[in-house]
């Protein structure tokens, strides 16, 4: 599997950005997939994972799914359906993939999964292909020494 570009400031999959993830995402060629441990820094209650930051995982997740295509792609929907809460020390595994595309529009869905393969939350998204401004500022970001 091969490592999905990043930017390195990046909140989620940034390696050096002090308060965030650092989640790493791989894609197999048709999915992308990543691994985290639910850190207690991130709770919403106690003992709790916080909601925006599973959702935040999926919107990464589903926009790798693109981005591992070399197609830069801004969010323009994502809709998510938390099904179980997870709780702080748990595994999660994110896949993500493009299941259509029209034009310049790439629909997406991606899950989040206990180590049971069961899901915590599932997501559907709509991304957007960026014009040649926005583009050339989101190509600056990413780090090709993959």
């Amino acid at each position: 599997m091969k490592e999905v570009l990043k930017y390195s400031g990046c909140f989620v999959c940034g390696d050096k950005n002090a308060c965030g993830l650092k989640a790493r995402f791989f894609f197999d060629g048709d999915r992308v997939v990543s691994e985290i441990t639910a850190d207690e820094i991130y709770e919403g209650y106690r003992g709790i994972f916080h909601g925006g930051i599973i959702s935040t995982l999926l919107d990464e997740v589903m926009i790798k799914a693109i981005l591992a295509r070399e197609i830069y792609a801004v969010t323009a929907e994502i809709e998510i359906k938390f099904i179980k809460p997870v709780k702080t020390g748990d595994k999660i595994k994110l896949t993500g993939r493009v299941t259509r595309t029209k034009g310049r529009l790439y629909f997406t869905e991606g899950a989040a999964l206990d180590e049971n393969g069961e899901p915590f939350a599932e997501a559907t998204g709509k991304y957007l292909e960026a014009r040649p401004e926005l583009k050339e500022i989101l190509v600056q970001s990413v780090e090709r020494n993959r």
